[in-house]
């Protein structure tokens, strides 16, 4: 314990030469005196859908209700300046990560601002949960004791068939303890996230001229040629996954999934972790391709699943969970939300809403103590609103959109059919996922209707520009960083809420700014899709069937289970992925292939590749030959 205590210490003293004395890094703590002069905080549900729903009676007061509190980072320019020290080989700093308890000393609100916090909710019986990093308080009580804790009247409502409760004005605090709060999850309970998972709406029977893919672990191992780090031994052994997610499963499915795949695993290594008493099985098939996907390319690594309501304070909380927990060197999630459902900041196209950086403080701790993150960049390819809010204006995911996390976008693999209806499909080379391909078929059989264009025409990989968060300083000087290269097929209304299509597709260029999404891209079209083994939630070991799956939900677990294998091959983390893999693309050996061709072959249905850059908002940085980031990273790691 000494020895421990005298790391820490010597650790912080460090951090003080840098960045300045611990009271020039702390904000001002809350004293012992209540400013009484109530300040009215953020919620981290949109005004947009408050002011749109039907209001009928208030919530009773003995109703039981979870909230969180969350805090703000204490310097967070500091933080991030540490983070990218933290992946700079030049930095006396490089792969210094923090433990959980150094975090919450430098970065953390005070113990003065949690206590005066939790004393003040103890005296309206609201009873208090602080995770480790000093960020997130998790509080519990009766509707009666958040009404006047928060000065608000909790009531129900109901927006686009779905009951909640919420509050229609902000929360009001005191002075003092307002000051120190970044948002108040869970007052408004209305919750739309969603899982990742797609299958194929169309069963396309194969035949011996070729047909949809139904892909295993193996295969792609063998394309983005991940196989040479095998042979040398890596196995994942000692590492820990993480899987964040809003959906219970089964543990028998993973287990008889990587048996029937021959794949030699760790026995007993699935742990769940359930949070705030868990959830439910709506969602399960995604949880379970999480578990089985990553787990199967890191086979002797331990899968810790953490497993959250599918609330505001639920999600957080989840992350927080994991984060603060620090077993798992790499984190995965695959649910999310299109920025413009998140909130009204977003509705009216500011760029700071409360929700998303509650997220993006918790991925920056994530980077301070080396975690990798990686997220879904969604699955409606360039129009992520058109899956959950139903409107088609360009739009990107949540929380792929931080700049602290990797966004896993999507690609189609080559395959070759002739549809009943006499179409011909041929992708004759691995190109952006975006079902414009198959849009001749769904035409053959009358799709293209009001009704068809979410679920089968607005289908592909997540891409485009933050509104929410600016170009990260990782992006900035990438070819093809904030410019852009699309092809319009689709005008949407002025609404955006609906589209016409157009009778011939046209090239359009320009200049964006933002955070660029995604980053990196692998196979997730569900067509050329992978196996997944589920049986039925209400019967678990019954019905258990193989579909086959695709999504950038598929992506974001298989870069965690990558990333564990890279992980037992080196003696430290390797880290926040962003600020290095960029650096990398931009030498001549990159271990990314750039998908660069303009056209309708290589869209995520509007943003497309241009030719001799390194980046575009379709597919990113492209595809990863997987030995070779390895080999990037241990030879960045050596010096």
């Amino acid at each position: 314990m000494k020895k421990q205590m005298k790391l820490v210490l010597a650790f912080l003293l460090s951090l003080l030469l840098v960045f300045g004395s611990l009271p020039a890094l702390a904000a001002a703590s809350a004293s012992g005196k209540t400013d009484h002069q109530l300040t009215t905080i953020n919620q981290g549900t949109g005004r947009a859908i408050l002011e749109k729903a039907d209001y009928f009676g208030d919530l009773p007061d003995s109703t039981p209700v979870s909230v969180d509190i969350v805090l703000k980072v204490r310097n967070e320019k500091k933080l991030q300046s540490y983070i990218d020290r933290t992946v700079n080989p030049g930095s006396a700093f490089y792969h210094r990560y923090m433990q959980v308890t150094q975090f919450k000393k430098v970065f953390g609100a005070s113990d003065q601002t949690v206590k005066a916090l939790t004393q003040y909710l103890k005296h309206y019986q609201i009873r208090t949960k602080v995770y480790a990093n000093n960020l997130i308080i998790s509080a519990s009580g009766t509707a009666g004791d958040f009404n006047k804790a928060f000065s608000v009247t909790l009531q129900k409502a109901k927006f686009r068939g779905r009951s909640f409760h919420a509050v229609k004005k902000g929360p009001k605090l005191p002075g003092n303890l307002a000051a120190h709060v970044l948002a108040v999850l869970g007052l408004t309970n209305y919750a739309e996230r969603t899982p990742r998972a797609v299958k194929r709406p169309l069963d396309l029977t194969t035949n011996a001229s070729g047909g949809p893919l139904n892909l295993d672990p193996a295969d792609l191992i063998k394309h983005y040629n991940a196989a040479p780090l095998y042979e040398q031994g890596a196995t994942g052994k000692g590492q820990t996954i993480g899987i964040v997610t809003l959906a219970d499963f089964n543990t028998d499915d993973a287990y008889a999934f990587w048996k029937q795949e021959g794949i030699n695993v760790k026995p007993d290594r699935i742990h769940k972790v359930l949070v705030d008493g868990g959830s439910d099985w709506n969602g399960y098939e995604e949880t379970s391709l999480d578990v089985e996907q990553s787990g199967a390319l890191a086979p002797q690594a331990d899968v810790n699943v953490y497993i959250g309501p599918n609330t505001d304070a639920g999600f957080v909380n989840a992350f927080a969970a994991a984060i603060n927990e620090n077993k798992a060197s790499q984190i995965s999630v695959s649910w999310g939300l299109s920025e413009s459902a998140i909130n009204a900041a977003i509705s009216d196209q500011t760029e700071d809403p409360a929700y998303a950086l509650v997220f993006n403080q918790l991925f920056e701790q994530a980077a301070a103590q080396g975690i990798s993150m990686f997220a879904s960049a969604g699955d409606a390819g360039a129009y992520d609103a058109s899956r959950d809010l139903g409107t088609y204006n360009l739009s990107v995911d949540n929380p792929a959109d931080s700049p602290y996390i990797t966004a896993a976008g999507g690609t189609t693999l080559p395959w070759t059919y002739t549809t009943k209806t006499g179409v011909q499909l041929n992708v004759s080379e691995e190109r952006a996922w975006g079902w414009n391909y198959l849009y001749p078929y769904f035409d053959s059989l009358g799709l293209r209707t009001a009704e068809g264009w979410s679920k089968y025409y607005f289908v592909g990989g997540g891409g485009g520009f933050s509104q929410v968060f600016t170009t990260p300083d990782y992006q900035k000087g990438v070819s093809g960083v904030n410019r852009y290269t699309a092809v319009q097929q689709w005008q949407p209304s002025s609404d955006f809420a609906s589209v016409t299509p157009l009778t011939d597709s046209k090239i359009v260029t320009g200049h964006a700014s933002g955070r660029n999404m995604p980053d990196v891209s692998l196979n997730a079209d569900p067509y050329t899709g992978y196996k997944v083994f589920t049986s039925d939630p209400n019967a678990p070991g019954s019905n258990s069937e193989f579909s086959t799956f695709g999504g950038t939900s598929v992506v974001s677990p298989q870069l965690a289970g990558l990333t564990a294998l890279m992980n037992s091959a080196q003696k430290d983390r390797i880290g926040f992925w962003n600020s290095q893999i960029y650096r990398f693309a931009k030498q001549k050996n990159s271990p990314f292939h750039p998908l660069n061709t303009t056209g309708t072959e290589n869209t995520n249905l509007y943003y497309t590749g241009t030719k001799g850059t390194i980046y575009n908002q379709s597919t990113g940085l492209g595809t990863i030959d997987v030995a070779s980031l390895a080999e990037h990273f241990h030879n960045t790691s050596r010096h």
